[in-house]
């Protein structure tokens, strides 16, 4: 579940936080970086388990109303969302269960905003449209649970205020983690029955040594990345750039140096992308030009053998001077 574009992501944070730290242990560091990698499956799991606290909330709603309709003489209400085929088969799944038995902390703890997001859930038309519906297949069952978590949970402010308030690390991890779970509900087989797999932690081990490599390798050869910019950027005076961009340009250099294998314009494009959610408005076209510019030269020195494609779209360094400026300033 772990991938790169998430790896990246917490190395740019960690990374930033490693030098704004006086007390630079790299060893601790790296450490603080599994772990926070660690918490992001965390939340995958606990999201998961977020589908099953709301079903079994609808199957006691439920319960309480039958009792109401057999007392009263009433209508009985659907059971229909209450024991949905898929969310059954998640609330028996062994990995989703071996991993709530393990957390001092569950939804039951947090029962007002599970009762919330039922609420909204039954007010929606997508569940007014599946109880309406004749049609009881696990394929529906499952496609009605995508289709509440993309309009109900994916973009939930106080979920996500909540979710924060527990960690700190999943302040931008929801994002992300909520395209696995989609994946999840969509790869659910009720021929597997409890013993679905959930996606791993890392796909193997190599995106976890990926991790590792990446953060050594940007902080080991700070010095020398650094150099590299200085020597395609004309000696650009580096004070007057946002500290952010220094370090996503830093890590982007340690990733293009450091893995063969790895396109340059994946990782350009990978880091131009986190400048534009890390960095000031502009970062993304000045990173995309700066690091263009860097991965020509360190080709044309002999020191990158990677091949890169037709130059980007030039960026005049000079007309983002003053901007950044004023962005380092902000810092």
């Amino acid at each position: 579940m772990i991938n790169r574009q998430l790896i990246r992501t917490k190395i740019v944070q960690l990374i930033y936080a490693y030098y704004q730290n006086g007390n630079k242990n790299i060893d601790n560091a790296e450490k603080e970086l599994i772990f926070s990698l660690s918490k992001a499956y965390d939340l995958y799991n606990y999201l998961l388990g977020l589908i099953v606290a709301v079903t079994k909330e609808e199957r006691h709603r439920v319960e309480v109303a039958l009792q109401r309709a057999h007392r009263e003489g009433g209508e009985e209400p659907s059971v229909k969302f209450a024991y949905n085929k898929f969310a059954v088969q998640l609330e028996e799944n062994a990995m989703l269960l071996d991993f709530m038995s393990q957390q001092k902390t569950t939804w039951e703890d947090d029962i007002e905003s599970v009762r919330k997001i039922c609420n909204m859930i039954e007010q929606c038309e997508t569940y007014q449209e599946y109880v309406a519906s004749a049609d009881s297949s696990y394929e529906a069952d499952r496609e009605v649970w995508r289709k509440l978590y993309r309009q109900i949970i994916q973009d939930n402010d106080d979920l996500n205020s909540l979710l924060e308030d527990k960690s700190l690390y999943w302040n931008d991890d929801k994002d992300i983690v909520d395209t696995f779970v989609l994946k999840t509900i969509k790869r659910f087989d009720p021929k597997n029955d409890s013993h679905q797999e959930l996606l791993p932690e890392y796909k193997d081990e190599e995106d976890k040594d990926f991790a590792r490599k990446l953060f050594r390798a940007t902080i080991l050869n700070a010095d020398t990345y650094q150099r590299f910019m200085s020597e395609a950027s004309h000696n650009w005076d580096f004070s007057r750039l946002a500290y952010m961009d220094i370090v996503i340009m830093q890590i982007a250099i340690a990733e293009m140096m450091t893995f063969p294998n790895i396109p340059i314009n994946v990782t350009l494009n990978e880091y131009v992308e986190l400048a534009k959610i890390y960095s000031t408005p502009r970062s993304g076209a000045y990173i995309n030009g700066m690091l263009d510019a860097i991965a020509r030269h360190l080709i044309d020195t002999g020191r990158l053998l990677k091949s890169i494609g037709p130059s980007n779209k030039h960026v005049d360094t000079s007309e983002l001077e003053e901007e950044q400026e004023d962005a380092s300033d902000e810092e």
